[in-house]
This record gives structure tokens, C-alpha cells and sequence, in this order.
């Protein structure tokens, strides 16, 4: 499964990589910006970033990326269905580095000690399920790209 795995990316067109950099660094500075990472004007944070939040939030931009680009030029048919556990990783990225006293869905639910208290501590959690989540769905795709298609009977 490695050597597939590492065999589909070295095959990867240019374009396919050309578009994992670009939606990877733009994850990476609309999330960074919202949630104040990157210290800006137009947004405020309450409560100081965590030491990881960073590296959480490049390694789910990475994927990110790279799971955006495996729909460039796919050779897996579409038949309308898809995962959506690499959805759901990029939500809970924003949860995971984002202050938690900031979001608006996390205050209506917990309020403000319950913010701190609850789901504080549970913003590693969540990064690490995103990244999971994330990773997941992006080894289905890219292990897809050369699995056998069986052929479909005419009625």
C-alpha cells in the first residue's frame, strides 16, 4: 500500500501539485487570518494561541491541499458520491485553533466558562481528529486513482 500510495504521487501531474500548494497556502492564511494566528487588524482573539495550534493547522492545510488536488484531473468516475470525512477535517481545523472564547456556536452552546472549561481542552482532540480525518480521505482518494474498474454491462 506504500509503494501505490508513493507510486500515484510521483505520477502526479504538475498541475495537480501547482493546485495542492495553492488551496494548501490559502487554508493556511484565510484560517490563520479568522482566527488570529497571524495577528491582524480586522479580527481579535481573546485567549492566546497554543504552541501547537500551528503546526496543526499546517499539516490539516497540507492535506487539505493535497486532498483538494486529487480532484484535479481525477481518473476515478464520478458517481456523486462522495466521503466526507476530508470536509469534515477542514470544519474541525478551525475549531481546533481558534480561540475558544471567539466562536460564536462555541459561546451559545457552553458560554464563556464553559468554553474554557469544556472545549478548551478538547481543541487537541479535535485537531488531531481532523488531521485524521483528513489524512483518511485523502489516502481513499489517492489509493482509488489505480484500483480496478470493473466493467458495466449495457442494458
Amino acid at each position: 500500500m506504500k509503494t501505490a500510495l508513493a507510486q500515484n504521487l510521483r505520477d502526479w501531474p504538475q498541475r495537480r501539485w501547482l493546485t495542492a500548494a495553492a488551496t494548501g497556502a490559502l487554508i493556511f492564511l484565510v484560517v490563520a487570518i479568522v482566527t488570529v494566528l497571524i495577528p491582524n487588524p480586522l479580527f481579535t482573539r481573546e485567549v492566546p494561541p497554543t504552541w501547537w495550534s500551528y503546526g496543526a493547522l499546517a499539516l490539516s492545510s497540507i492535506l487539505t491541499g493535497l486532498l483538494v488536488a486529487t480532484y484535479v484531473a481525477s481518473p476515478i468516475e464520478s458517481n456523486g458520491k462522495t466521503n466526507k470525512s476530508g470536509f469534515f477535517g477542514s470544519i474541525l481545523t478551525f475549531f481546533a485553533v481558534g480561540c475558544p472564547v471567539c466562536n460564536k456556536l462555541v459561546l451559545l452552546a457552553l458560554g464563556t466558562s464553559g468554553a474554557m472549561k469544556f472545549f478548551e481542552p478538547l481543541q487537541p482532540v479535535l485537531a488531531l481528529l481532523s488531521i485524521a480525518l483528513l489524512g483518511w480521505a485523502l489516502l481513499r482518494r489517492i489509493t482509488q486513482e489505480n484500483s480496478c474498474k470493473l466493467p458495466v454491462p449495457a442494458l
